[in-house]
């Protein structure tokens, strides 16, 4: 015979026995399959935010190179004497009269390097002591690698460099550097557009430069 005490003694032991049971088959495979759900969803996130992380890094990376090229390449047009003509697949700008003769000294060149295969902008200048006279009829044969000089990539990595004029050097006032760049695997088309402010157009005689010393 088992009293009131007695049941509730048995009923909290039952109690207690329910509470302390461990996770059948069936549980212990659905909570695993939601652990896989959510560490492949979390995997997931993780490399699509890596992915835009790069893609995003990449073309601000570019950008970044773009507008350094335009800055620059606008600023030594805008300042410079004359748009000399093409040097091979270059544009060779008259800077500056460092010298003060009227005349243009190697030194005082800059070409705007595009390459054989029209892939890169970049710029060269000689040295100060290449201080040789050069006409502009010699720029077309002017070759940088037989020149000691210094050399930069502004944008390394570019298609179809292309250079237009309103009009023929070294009559050209305006300039526009056309390229395209590939961003992200997209191609995007660039352009720098300048023009003389101190253009030297008085000292050309038939498209040569004369200056106060020639007969």
């Amino acid at each position: 015979m088992v009293d009131g005490a007695g049941h509730s003694r048995v009923a909290g032991r039952r109690r207690r026995g329910l509470g302390c049971r461990g996770l059948t088959l069936v549980e212990l495979l659905v909570a695993l399959a939601v652990s896989s759900i959510v560490l492949s969803a979390v995997a997931t996130l993780a490399f699509a935010m890596g992915t835009a992380d790069k893609s995003t890094s990449d073309m601000a990376f570019k950008q970044s190179q773009v507008r350094f090229a335009t800055l620059k390449l606008s600023d030594l047009i805008r300042h410079g004497k004359l748009v000399c003509g093409m040097a091979g697949s270059d544009l060779a700008i008259w800077r500056a009269d460092d010298s003060n003769d009227g005349r243009i000294n190697m030194n005082e060149l800059v070409l705007i390097e595009r390459g054989a295969g029209h892939d890169y902008i970049g710029l060269c200048e000689f040295s100060a002591s290449e201080v040789s006279v050069i006409s502009i009829g010699g720029i077309s044969g002017l070759r940088a690698d037989d020149y000691s000089n210094s050399r930069v990539r502004l944008v390394p990595h570019c298609q179809n460099v292309a250079f237009l004029f309103d009009v023929s050097p070294p009559d050209t006032r305006l300039v526009n550097i056309a390229f395209d760049l590939s961003e992200d695997n997209v191609v995007h088309h660039y352009q720098i557009n300048a023009g003389l402010r101190g253009w030297a157009g008085n000292l050309l005689v038939g498209g040569e430069i004369v200056s106060g010393d020639d007969d």
